[in-house]
């Protein structure tokens, strides 16, 4: 299939399937006798799993790079250690956002005379 019949099946525009294939995301596809680039069903599944793991967290540098590996003999080790560390990333992100929760929380909590007098000091006295 030529590139905006990938893009139609997929959903997703031609231009980000350009983008794949210079992100080295995507493998460049074979070429047909007239130039044209030529895709395979396997663009399908590939495409398919860009748009799941983007989904689920995963950054296109880590997409590229699992899709590498996916490429190679990888064993089902390798792709579950990639989805555990995925999981602490989370953790770590879950964490961080509920230091930010407690801190805002505890904002709220601060006295109206020291967040007027805090206010005050960004207005300008020369005005």
């Amino acid at each position: 299939m030529k590139r905006g019949e990938l893009a139609k099946r997929t959903g997703i525009s031609t231009a980000t399937i350009r983008y794949y294939e210079d992100q080295g995301i995507l493998p460049a596809p074979k070429r047909g006798e007239n130039g044209y680039r030529v895709y395979s069903e396997d663009y399908l599944v590939k495409i398919k799993f860009i748009r799941d793991t983007q989904s689920l967290g995963y950054s296109l540098k880590e997409i590229r790079e699992a899709l590498q590996m996916l490429g190679t003999d990888m064993v089902i080790e390798d792709l579950k250690s990639l989805v555990r560390n995925k999981i602490v990333e989370i953790e770590d992100k879950i964490q961080s956002l509920r230091t930010l929760q407690a801190m805002l929380s505890g904002l709220l909590e601060t006295p109206e005379t020291e967040i007027s007098n805090y206010m005050s000091s960004f207005r300008n006295s020369n005005a």
